[in-house]
């Protein structure tokens, strides 16, 4: 059995009195519980216990005895001073060696106790069906999940604790009202159209969330459902959604043929069918009329339409033009967004009224700033000046307003962005880029608990996007949510394991939590990775300074500063690894510099762990005053 205390690592950075405090008093409450169910205390890992039992009856019931004494000694304690712990039960075999113990068994019992809610108890399969019956609390199972460095996915029970069925979920009727809009196949005799296909999928995603009363999931979360063999049950599940739309497309020359059918996610019910024979320049209005027909289906309203000068292009080849666009954008590779780039500037030059070209362009400087592939002064620049020009030709273009919004906040000008932000959500409630970047705007600027409930929103809305997941897990453990951290975390990595932030992440949690050779393990994972990007590369340095390698970190940054001599640098990165170092002048003197090309945003200095040295220097409020921002 592994038990850890909840949030330790955050409250030691803010009152390391308090929380050495707390761990004395834990371990007065645990150990008379341990002894009682014949729990060997095997060692303390700072505030987390291992324990051995001579069988899993006496484990679980010893974990819920724990949790039911800490929750009875907060009941009359204040809030900040409360325990909250999180224990996780495995079974199997381990090597004994001078009083400690070692070995897979063990390994794996510390990877289901991050799982744990706070309060909670996780047990795997294993330990189910040796206590199953015999104790009288109920089990519930989580389903199979991913585990560092296990091989196969583990099954995973929670212990349903009495304090809990006080307030049973309601019901797991799936919502009708939130739709899936699969990928839609692409049935046409030339494989390249598979960009046509991609992005029918994506305009209907845009055309159902015109309709009053239904939640779209955004497109990042249904295309990693292209080709897949689950079926719509399973989708549902993993996507909360009660109604999913699928369908194909068929195109050849000037003709389309587009199949939709509506399904019933909790029966599989098929509640609407119909098939369309169109010529190509049909393409709006057959979108229109399939949302129609679904919002008739489910007894929805129309939105009435914001007024707008044109929505759709009046130039065929500019809209085909337009897809391709967005089915490279979406690939989010540097070559993809520069050649994506070329298609938009080449939609617009078809036909210089189509608003969703310039967006297309706003959006492609966006992500070139965003991965350093070329200055901000630059892409910022040329983003601002497509927006203004997407905007006049459309206002009510939701992108645009989110793309602006993005732009305002690089700005300095807050209330600027978030004016644009709340005018896209106004627009399309269902634009999760919105609610990820509004939340990045409130986060620099302080506000932490209106970021966390817009982060929330941009999850509900693209469940399965890794940024958000990146994001959401990061506000979840500055926030002392280390469990919920790394769920998010892992879930992430389950949806693009190439996504190397999530191994950043891991690290970082690790190290705060002294656990070094799991975060060894992630640095390595990041090092083998021939294309990481270079501010992969950066944090790594970072946290092997952290780790005090400081060769390696040093190594590391004598490079970044030899490629600072020739080319052009971000200076965040630079500042990250002389944090690491605990250099606190030459990460301020490289952070000040930052502010110049926006590489190191105040939103990482406020929050980041790792960081607390560096928030108690002098010039910190300094650093907050050149992004224009409170302390």
């Amino acid at each position: 059995m592994f038990t850890d205390m909840v949030g330790y690592t955050a409250l030691g950075q803010r009152d390391e009195t308090l929380s050495l405090a707390l761990v004395e008093e834990q371990r007065k409450l645990v150990r008379p519980t341990l002894t009682k169910h014949n729990g060997r205390e095997v060692k303390t890992i700072g505030d987390a216990f291992l324990v051995e039992f001579s069988n899993a009856v006496d484990a679980v019931r010893c974990a819920y005895d724990i949790q039911r004494t800490i929750r009875e000694f907060n009941l009359s304690i204040a809030s900040d001073k409360r325990i909250h712990l999180r224990i996780g039960v495995h079974v199997g075999e381990v090597v004994e060696s001078s009083g400690d113990i070692s070995g897979d068994a063990v390994n794996l019992a510390s990877r289901i106790e991050p799982i744990a809610e706070d309060g909670g108890v996780c047990l795997t399969r294993q330990v189910y069906d040796h206590v199953k019956h015999k104790i009288d609390l109920p089990l519930s199972s989580l389903g199979p999940r991913s585990l560092k460095n296990v091989t196969e996915p583990t099954e995973v029970y929670k212990l349903v604790m009495p304090w809990n069925q006080e307030n049973p979920v309601s019901s797991t009727e799936l919502d009708k009202r939130r739709i899936a809009i699969l990928p839609f196949a692409n049935m046409s005799p030339d494989p390249n159209d598979e960009f046509f296909a991609d992005g029918l999928t994506e305009e209907m995603i845009g055309e159902f969330s015109k309709i009053q009363g239904l939640r779209v999931i955004a497109r990042t979360s249904v295309m990693h459902y292209k080709d897949s063999s689950k079926g719509v049950q399973e989708i549902a599940r993993e996507l909360n959604v009660g109604s999913v739309l699928e369908g194909s497309v068929r195109k050849s020359g000037t003709k389309v043929r587009i199949t939709a059918q509506l399904i019933n996610a909790s029966n599989e019910e098929h509640l609407w069918t119909d098939k369309y024979d169109r010529e190509l320049n049909d393409i709006f209005a057959v979108q229109s009329e399939i949302a129609s027909n679904v919002a008739d289906s489910l007894k929805m309203k129309f939105l009435t339409p914001s007024a707008s000068p044109k929505r759709e292009p009046e130039n065929l080849e500019a809209y085909t033009l337009y897809l391709r666009g967005r089915f490279l954008w979406n690939k989010r590779t540097p070559a993809a967004v520069q050649e994506a780039l070329n298609f938009f500037k080449e939609a617009s030059a078809k036909d210089p009224a189509y608003a969703r070209a310039y967006t297309g362009i706003a959006d492609c400087y966006s992500i070139l700033v965003d991965r350093n592939n070329i200055p901000w002064s630059v892409g910022a620049a040329k983003g601002r000046e497509a927006c203004r020009k997407a905007l006049e030709l459309d206002d009510g273009l939701s992108e645009a307003h989110a793309s602006m919004g993005l732009v305002l906040m690089r700005d300095f000008d807050y209330a600027g962005a978030e004016r644009e932000f709340k005018r896209a959500i106004e627009l399309n409630a269902d634009y999760a880029p919105t609610y990820n970047w509004y939340s990045l705007a409130l986060a620099i600027q302080g506000k932490m608990s209106e970021g966390r409930r817009i982060i929330e929103m941009a999850e509900e809305a693209d469940p399965l996007s890794p940024v958000i997941l990146h994001n959401s897990g990061y506000v979840a453990w500055v926030n002392g949510e280390d469990a919920k951290a790394v769920e998010k975390w892992t879930r992430g990595l389950e949806v693009d394991p190439g996504f190397d932030v999530f191994h950043l992440d891991m690290a970082a949690h690790y190290i705060t939590n002294s656990l070094i050779h799991e975060a060894i393990d992630e640095l390595k994972t990041l090092d083998a990775n021939p294309n990481a990007t270079a501010l992969v590369k950066a944090q790594s340095a970072f946290l092997y300074g952290c780790l005090g390698d400081r060769e390696e970190a040093q190594r590391r940054l004598l490079d970044f500063l030899s490629e600072a001599e020739n080319a052009s640098v971000p200076a965040g990165q630079i500042a990250w690894i002389y944090a690491g170092l605990g250099d606190a002048d030459k990460f301020y003197e490289w952070a000040m510099k930052s502010v110049e090309d926006r590489s190191l945003l105040p939103v990482w200095v406020r929050t980041h762990p790792l960081l607390a040295k560096m928030r108690l220097d002098s010039r910190y409020p300094e650093f907050l005053d050149m992004w224009k921002v409170q302390p």
